[in-house]
């Protein structure tokens, strides 16, 4: 009984050791460079520019006598009246820190109050402060809930 490889077979076969004479090729290619030479470098070279160790404490105690970035926190405020507005929200949340922004969420149609809104403080330890201090307080007959705000 004789049996005959299917040309696929016979295909990959070919590919295969088509392959492996390739990697034989490349690995005698680089066997022929021999090795290369060592290159040397001067510690300058590496270094560059880098400062003195003087000149790193200088800079650190310069940095850390520099006025600190303060991170933004933004607050969702819910439960609101129909009757809130963002001067509302300004004046009462105002008054626990610097406000970055201010806004009641309005229906596009009818330009009514959706019942929430965002208060963006410039610093996240106000921001702390309001939520503590006014979450559940009764505004316009409501009482509000404050939270930090997430994102959709």
């Amino acid at each position: 009984m004789s049996r005959h490889s299917s040309f696929g077979k016979r295909q990959r076969e070919n590919d295969k050791a088509k392959k492996k004479r390739d990697k034989a090729e490349r690995r005698q290619a680089l066997r022929a460079q021999g090795t290369s030479e060592v290159e040397y470098t001067t510690a300058d070279a590496i270094t560059g520019d880098l400062p003195t160790a003087d000149e790193a404490l200088a800079a650190m105690e310069n940095r850390a006598s520099a006025p600190r970035a303060t991170i933004p926190a933004r607050l969702f405020v819910g439960g609101l009246s129909r009757d809130t507005t963002t001067a509302d929200l300004e004046r009462i949340f105002g008054e626990h820190g610097t406000l970055a922004d201010a806004v009641v969420m309005t229906d596009r149609g009818s330009g009514d109050s959706r019942g929430f809104g965002f208060v963006t403080y410039a610093d996240r330890k106000d921001a702390a402060s309001a939520i503590e201090k006014l979450d559940g307080l009764e505004v316009d007959g409501r009482n509000i809930r404050v939270n930090l705000s997430t994102e959709r």
